[in-house]
């Protein structure tokens, strides 16, 4: 469903861009939007592999975000946790 309205949103916004006479928020060029295809996939597919090498195993290691586990055993001459 979330697919459906992101396909239906970038058509609505296309087509006002154009009628408006706004320029368009998107490469003008099929290679362009190729570009930002292959950018998309390869921060994508890198964060994926980011998580699996944390132990993660999931997305969304970034900013903000942490990949260490909460429970991980402490570094020797350090406390642990509890």
């Amino acid at each position: 469903m979330k697919s459906a309205l992101g396909i239906v949103i970038a058509f609505a916004l296309g087509f006002g861009c154009r009628y408006f006479g706004v320029p368009s928020p998107a490469p003008p060029a099929l290679t362009g939007a190729l570009l930002v295809l292959a950018m998309t996939l390869g921060y994508s597919a890198t964060d994926r592999v980011m998580a699996v090498r944390a132990g993660r195993g999931g997305i969304g290691v970034g900013p903000g975000k942490s990949a260490a586990q909460p429970d991980a055993p402490a570094r020797p001459g350090q406390p642990g946790p509890g």
